[in-house]
């Protein structure tokens, strides 16, 4: 069953999402960047209040293929006590180097690389991310205003980014200014979790906050596959 994965950027809005049922709280911050992050003390309190009640993840923020910043930067957030640890990755030269710099991380936390639909997705990665020893892969969009996840990438595309990562028994996630319409279309490829901002917002603007209506809208529709 596909999964909700929420994401939030204050106490509050955790609780928010937390009372709404979502599967995951994912922390990060939307005004800087795709996958900006918050500072460690708030993550660190987020994690405390929560409490276990749900798994939390993190984001490390919009940084540069360079393996001891991205290091330095996990590690930090390995510190808050949060579950996994999200990474967004693309393909380049230095890569390789990153992806083996983290390896020695993957026995204290659980990697989730995130690749980018509105960049040059190397499907291949996949399995350089599997031999890392990530723990999974979630797909997204860096520009937010190119639109959603399903209007940059094909549906039989994303079914096979799906069917790949989940071969290599790794979790999969779909995310990037997702909306509403966009959860029947994705439900039937069967990611693990489907993750949301704007859906969650007023007026669909993901620095608006939370909206406890929305987010229980959006996970009805996930219950019901409408």
């Amino acid at each position: 069953m596909t999964g909700m994965l929420a994401s939030v950027n204050t106490l509050a809005e955790a609780r928010l999402v937390l009372d709404a049922q979502v599967d995951i709280i994912d922390l990060k911050e939307p005004m800087a960047g795709s996958l900006g992050a918050l500072p460690a003390a708030l993550i660190k309190d987020i994690v405390e209040d929560i409490n276990g009640r749900c798994p939390i993840s993190c984001t490390i923020g919009d940084l540069p293929m360079d393996a001891g910043l991205i290091y330095t930067a996990v590690c930090d957030m390995v510190e808050t006590g949060v579950d996994y640890v999200k990474i967004g990755l693309w393909s380049s030269a230095e890569t390789p180097g990153v992806l083996a710099k983290l390896a020695d991380l993957t026995e204290c936390v659980s990697l989730i690389a995130v690749l980018f639909a509105d960049e040059r997705v190397d499907f291949d990665m996949i399995d350089q991310l599997y031999r890392s020893g990530f723990d999974g892969v979630m797909l997204d969009t860096l520009d937010k205003r190119k639109g959603a996840l399903t209007e940059i990438m094909p549906l039989p595309e994303l079914g096979s980014f799906v069917h790949q990562v989940k071969s290599r028994r790794l979790l999969c996630g779909l995310a990037g200014s997702l909306r509403m319409q966009d959860i029947p279309l994705l439900l039937p490829l069967m990611p693990d979790y489907l993750g949301f901002r704007g859906a969650l917002c007023e007026d669909g603007d993901r620095l608006n906050p939370c909206s406890r209506r929305l987010a229980g809208q959006i996970r009805q529709a996930i219950n019901t596959g409408a």
